[in-house]
């Protein structure tokens, strides 16, 4: 039996990471019974009570000071500094990475955020692991504090990220891998036949937090009786309450779901998303073959995601001098527009070196069967 360690982050969030390290578990547990993965959230392991506070810290910041969270995130995690040093982060939480990876003594390490990466890279360099090291990204860019220098394998959303790990942080091009962001193996089933009525369904998601100005774009939106919106509020009880009282027959309010059978269900009636820019969404639209329309950012991150997707073609977004309904009716209407982001995606699936559930099982598989110093060896 061959273990394998995943570390998101922040549990109570229900972020992207979390998402994904369920998604590589999928694959991994629905293909083998000889492999057993264990996913450990360090903060939540460390302190639950600090991390609850912290989430609703960090929710509280983005929301109350988008720019300066914005202008610290971007100083301190997207400087393109693959040195920079996090000596608070090694004080309070070397330590306890080094106790889980002895007391669980995994065959291999997989991380879907930053903040472990770099914590088991580091644990690498002084040769107090030596345990294979894959980094599996969530976004469209790589920010400083993701580990590098000791990690055998990237797996990452896009060939631009390949490129920037290669010429701005010398990572060999064999070890970075192609995958696109991993998402549930049900988005990986065929869209069913949408019914033939007139009426546009379209998915309005502000993450599993709520975020976004969705309440106030709702109200400010010309309606459109062809229209009917399925909005996504997440665990924001108050915008599902608030939508509800709308009594609203085109307005469809959604709590969170967390059944990914279900989530695919009402991609497969959708015609079109609107959405923030965030890894994982984007990517389970993608895979539907979903035009996406960018409603609101998040400071941060979200923003630096936009600008890569908006390079690709792979997004709409929403101009706020136009009713949000009309333009996209306008995008959906115009052939060229559509004709150009099916290539756009087209596209983005021809660069994956992975591209379907299995192949990622059997590069891992291989891995799991491949010696430490034989895979030292191959770098």
């Amino acid at each position: 039996m061959k273990k394998v360690l995943i570390f998101p982050l922040l549990d109570s969030l229900a972020s992207g990471h979390h998402q994904v390290a369920k998604a590589v578990t999928q694959y991994l547990n629905n293909r083998s019974d000889e492999i057993e993965c264990k996913t450990i959230d360090l903060m939540h392991s460390w302190n639950p009570v600090l991390e609850h506070m912290i989430t609703k810290s960090y929710l509280w910041w983005i929301q109350s000071f988008p720019r300066f969270y914005a202008s610290v995130y971007r100083h301190y995690a997207y400087k393109s500094k693959s040195q920079r040093s996090y000596k608070f982060y090694d004080v309070f939480f070397q330590s306890k990475m080094r106790s889980i990876i002895s007391e669980e003594k995994p065959d291999l390490i997989i991380c879907t955020h930053a903040f472990p990466s770099y914590l088991v890279n580091n644990l690498k360099k002084t040769g107090a692991c030596s345990t294979p090291l894959i980094n599996v990204y969530t976004d469209f860019f790589v920010n400083d504090l993701w580990g590098r220098e000791e990690v055998d394998y990237h797996f990452v959303a896009d060939s631009n990220m390949k490129l920037n790990l290669t010429e701005s942080n010398g990572v060999s091009r064999d070890r970075i891998i192609v995958t696109g962001v991993p998402v549930d193996e049900d988005f990986y089933l065929s869209r069913s036949v949408k019914s033939s009525d007139n009426q546009l369904n379209i998915i309005l998601s502000g993450g599993s937090a709520g975020l976004g100005n969705m309440l106030e774009i709702l109200k400010n939106s010309k309606k459109d009786q062809r229209v009917k919106l399925h909005v996504l509020c997440g665990n924001n009880k108050g915008l599902y309450n608030e939508l509800t009282m709308l009594k609203d027959n085109n307005i469809q309010p959604l709590p969170y779901i967390s059944s990914r059978k279900e989530m695919n269900e009402l991609y497969d009636k959708a015609d079109a998303i609107i959405s923030k820019p965030g890894g994982v969404t984007i990517s389970e639209a993608i895979k539907k073959g979903l035009p996406i329309f960018i409603h609101s950012i998040l400071p941060g991150q979200e923003e630096i995601n936009l600008m890569h997707l908006n390079k690709k073609g792979l997004v709409f977004p929403i101009k706020e001098s136009k009713g949000m309904l009309q333009q996209i009716i306008e995008v959906l209407d115009d052939e060229l527009k559509m004709t150009t982001y099916e290539s756009a995606v087209q596209h983005y699936f021809d660069d994956l070196d992975i591209r379907e559930p299995s192949e990622m099982f059997r590069f891992i598989e291989t891995i799991l069967k491949t010696d430490k110093t034989s895979l030292k060896a191959m770098f």
